[in-house]
């Protein structure tokens, strides 16, 4: 079973779209799919500090701004369109 080349998800699915097509077997892209979501639902329980301010958290910031640069950047290249190798 495949998917037309010229079907393409809503903008909001774009990012889950862009981490299931970039790997070929689809038990992988299923699970890194997971996994990906997996960690955002993790990250606030992992956080142990007492103090929840972003201020004196430089190391969190920066990775908060890459993970919204990786949205961005998922979610546009969910858009193109699928090219063979």
């Amino acid at each position: 079973l495949n998917t037309p080349p010229h079907i393409k998800p809503e903008w909001y699915f774009l990012f889950a779209y862009a981490i299931l097509r970039s790997i070929p077997n689809k038990l992988g892209g299923v699970l890194a799919l997971v996994l990906s979501i997996l960690i955002l639902i993790l990250m606030p329980l992992l956080h142990t500090s007492k103090q929840r301010s972003m201020m004196f958290r430089p190391i969190s910031q920066c990775l908060f701004w890459i993970l919204v640069a990786d949205l961005l950047t998922l979610t546009w290249i969910g858009g193109q369109p699928v090219e063979h190798p």
